[in-house]
């Protein structure tokens, strides 16, 4: 039985790339794309593959969060992060969330290969540029003031800073306008935060979103 592999990449191009290397394997088989994380949940739900290969900068829902909920309520599914960064804040980050490999997006095909399979056999797999041990400070690490937020705050958060108004963010999450600028006065209690510009600059010092792609 060949392991299923859905790509979450909102880049048509490198998902495209990223399939054809996994289907090149006779033992692995891409079955579905997503190109935010919203919609990587969603089909992780419908579809329940083997793996999911998650893009770290996704819009709507970022990488991190769609990891955490895909956890959460898909436990046979595994995720493999894909990103640019590799500081140890983002792999903890998404080790955290439940992510069981990380690799960086300039990895060889072979590496990503490797990496599928040891994550399906139960492995955690770092890519090959990241510092030795990270995986065990993982219960070591200083309190992430993300985790201060609940996951809802957090996707508001996101949303907010890639510039929706309330009445987009209430539009796409089923939300009235109110209930987001509730959330938005909630998060920045949690924080200490005092206006929408230092919550913009906490989600973008934290990761929530990139501003380098």
């Amino acid at each position: 039985m060949k392991t299923t592999v859905l790509i979450a990449d909102d880049h048509t191009l490198v998902a495209e790339g990223l399939r054809y290397v996994i289907n090149a394997e006779p033992d692995l088989e891409v079955v579905g794309y997503a190109q935010n994380g919203q919609e990587a949940l969603r089909k992780s739900l419908d579809m329940s593959p083997d793996i999911v290969l998650m893009d770290n900068a996704m819009p709507i829902l970022n990488g991190i969060e769609a990891a955490r909920l895909i956890r959460k309520r898909c436990p046979g599914t595994q995720v493999i992060m894909l990103s640019m960064y590799c500081d140890q804040a983002h792999v903890l980050r998404a080790l955290q969330a439940g992510a069981r490999g990380y690799l960086l997006k300039k990895s060889v095909a072979q590496e990503l290969v490797t990496a599928i399979r040891r994550v399906h056999a139960g492995q955690h797999y770092l890519t090959r540029d990241l510092a030795e041990g990270v995986i065990s400070q993982v219960s070591k690490a200083p309190e992430d003031p993300l985790e201060r937020l609940s996951s809802r705050e957090r996707q508001v958060l996101q949303m907010v800073a890639e510039g929706h108004t309330a009445i987009e963010i209430g539009g796409k999450l089923s939300l009235s306008p109110k209930t987001v600028e509730t959330y938005r006065s909630r998060m920045m209690d949690k924080l200490d935060l005092h206006d929408l510009a230092g919550l913009i600059k906490f989600a973008i010092q934290q990761g929530v979103i990139s501003i380098d792609e």
